[in-house]
C-alpha cells in the first residue's frame, strides 16, 4: 500500500513537472521585435482567468489520473480465491449483515464499525430454488412496503 502511493504520488510529481516545464517554455519564447516589452502592472482580469484556468486544468489532470489509477489498478482480491461474499443487506446506518462463502459452508456475519461477529454457520446452498427460499421473507417484505406505501401515496 505504501509503493503504491509512493507511485502514484511520483506520477503525479512528473507530471505537474511536465506541466510546469512547457508554461515555463511557453513564457520564455522570443517576443517579436517590434513588440515592446510588457510594463509591470497590478495583476488584471485576464491574469487571474489565466491563473485559475491553469490550476483547474492541473486539478483536473490529477483528479482524471487518480481516477484512471484506481479503475485499472490491480486487486488483491479476486473471483480465484477462497473467500467469496455471497450477499449482503443493511440493517441499520452502519451496520450489515453479509453471507460469506468459505469452501462449502456459508458464514453469517453482522458487520459494524467496530467488529465483525458470526451469527450463523450453515452448509452451502447448491440450487437456485434454495437460495430463492432463503431470499423469500425479503421478497415478502418487499411487496408488503409497497402496498403499504401505494395506501398512503392514495390517500
Amino acid at each position: 500500500m505504501r509503493t503504491r502511493s509512493s507511485g502514484i504520488a511520483a506520477g503525479l510529481a512528473a507530471v505537474v513537472m511536465t506541466f510546469a516545464s512547457m508554461l515555463a517554455l511557453a513564457q520564455n519564447a522570443v517576443a517579436p521585435a517590434t513588440t515592446p516589452p510588457p510594463v509591470p502592472s497590478v495583476i488584471g482580469g485576464s491574469q487571474i482567468f489565466s491563473l485559475f484556468a491553469g490550476t483547474l486544468f492541473v486539478l483536473t489532470v490529477i483528479a482524471g489520473i487518480a481516477w484512471l489509477l484506481k479503475r485499472i489498478a490491480p486487486r488483491g482480491y479476486g473471483a480465484g480465491g477462497v473467500l467469496r461474499v455471497v450477499a449482503g443487506t443493511a440493517v441499520g446506518q452502519r451496520e450489515r449483515v453479509v453471507v460469506v462463502e468459505i469452501g462449502s459452508s456459508w458464514l453469517v456475519v453482522g458487520v459494524t464499525p467496530g467488529s465483525v461477529n458470526l451469527l450463523q454457520q450453515m452448509p452451502r446452498i447448491e440450487t437456485a430454488g434454495a437460495a430463492d427460499a432463503v431470499a423469500a421473507p425479503s421478497t415478502a417484505f418487499a411487496a408488503w412496503l409497497k402496498q403499504i406505501m401505494e395506501k398512503r401515496n392514495g390517500s
